[in-house]
């Protein structure tokens, strides 16, 4: 399967710093041909990002959608709307938006469904907080928040995130990586059958050039989410590299 290499800019990037990243970005792309890559700006920068990119071999998609497929909703922004701009994924559930926002289970999965409505491909995040892991409960939590958040039939991506090792240069061991992504696999076979089974699980949480090769080689691993290393094309691309074996 090949490996999906995403990059969440969460709320940075600017209009005036997008054509250097675009071109830095398609400078480098035959040497990653070998893996997806998607790019999720700010929703003002989805369509001028696609525009300045016009590739193929770079998706772009959004960091959140609203549950709503239209109507009275100030300040949401639709689904619908998303995939008209042009993107093709949407992150779903980040622990950023559960925390901040106090986002449910319940929330991710209506919100994943307005997007399978769309022609989005949600990727669903699920992961645990340092005390939860202290106190050995890592694999329940996500467990429960597959359960609450993935749909039925659902056919999109999910991302591993502990809350723990987003921005913080803090990384879970080889072993605590493979074990929370097995356990993944499992869940999403119970509860999706045959469509869990090839279903890509990307690991995210200071994912940088240096440890990305080590991190995608695991079992289980179908790619990245990246946070700050996807700001610079240059770390980016070599991330996507290291995915590819180079």
């Amino acid at each position: 399967m090949r490996q999906l290499i995403a990059g969440n800019w969460k709320m940075n990037g600017s209009f005036a710093a997008l054509a250097a990243y675009a071109g830095g970005l398609k400078a480098g792309l035959a040497r990653v041909s070998a893996v997806d890559l998607l790019v999720c700006p700010p929703d003002p920068l989805v369509r001028p990002l696609i525009d300045m990119l016009a590739s193929e071999s770079v998706a772009v998609g959004a960091q959140n959608c609203a549950e709503k497929r239209a109507g009275a909703h100030t300040g949401d922004v639709s689904a619908d709307l998303l995939a008209e701009l042009g993107a093709s994924h949407v992150i779903l559930g980040h622990s950023e938006r559960r925390m901040d926002h106090h986002e449910t289970n319940a929330q991710v999965r209506a919100k994943a469904e307005a997007a399978i409505g769309a022609g989005l491909i949600p990727i669903i995040c699920v992961g645990e907080s340092s005390a939860e892991r202290s106190q050995g409960e890592a694999v329940t939590v996500v467990r429960a928040q597959l359960a609450g958040s993935v749909p039925e039939g659902f056919t999109g991506v999910i991302a591993y995130e502990p809350i723990w090792a987003i921005g913080t240069g803090k990384v879970p061991t080889e072993d605590e990586i493979t074990q929370i992504h097995e356990a993944i696999r499992t869940a999403l076979v119970r509860q999706l059958g045959e469509a869990g089974a090839g279903m890509r699980i990307l690991y995210g949480g200071s994912v940088k050039p240096d440890n990305a090769q080590a991190i995608l080689a695991l079992p289980d691993v179908g790619g990245a989410l990246v946070g700050g290393a996807s700001l610079k094309a240059e770390d980016f691309l070599a991330i996507a590299a290291a995915a590819a074996g180079g």
